[in-house]
């Protein structure tokens, strides 16, 4: 899935905060931001969705910062909670779209995301076909809601420029294979 997905994913795990701690709602939504980006930085630095994708090894971090966040909130824990599981749940639903190929739809590979526990790829779904697929940018925008009905401020701001990004990413994602190499 695209970055603007992933990120919009982040901002919808910390709508809850509203309800309870609504002083630490934008920080929560932010990290989460963060760590919907946090595992594509692989793509500059190793090999994406091996790297920096953990499907597994990021809820070990995540849930016990979550209780810990949970129980002691203060700026630190909660955003190292939405950031942690935001990357956790990148990691995951990387695997319910394609591989990381650059011509999914051409060339499609049996390998979403690296499961390192046992050392092999996932096989992945398709239920997304490709990163950037219309099915996609519909997800990127029905999680975005959130971010653009909730929140106000930067929030918001990064919501609506998350979705331009989508927009444009949907309409040149299958050329984009020619001019760079991802």
């Amino acid at each position: 899935m695209m970055s603007p997905t992933h990120t919009a994913m982040g901002v919808v795990l910390a709508v809850p905060l509203l309800a309870v701690a609504p002083e630490f709602a934008v920080v929560g939504a932010l990290a989460g931001i963060a760590g919907g980006i946090f595992p594509d930085l692989d793509l500059f630095v190793g090999e994406h969705r091996r790297t920096l994708h953990f499907p597994v090894y990021y809820w070990l971090f995540a849930l016990p910062v979550s209780v810990v966040a949970a129980v002691q909130p203060t700026t630190l824990t909660v955003a190292l909670a939405l950031f942690a599981l935001s990357a956790a749940v990148h990691s995951v639903v990387d695997w319910f779209g394609a591989g990381p190929e650059p011509r999914p739809w051409a060339d499609p590979s049996n390998q979403a995301v690296y499961l390192h526990p046992s050392g092999r790829w996932l096989a992945p779904k398709r239920w997304i076909r490709y990163d950037g697929a219309p099915e996609d940018l519909l997800l990127a925008g029905v999680l975005s809601v959130p971010g653009l009905l909730v929140f106000d401020g930067t929030v918001r701001t990064l919501t609506v420029v998350g979705l331009v990004v989508g927009v444009v990413y949907t309409v040149v994602r299958k050329r984009v294979p020619d001019y760079v190499d991802i």
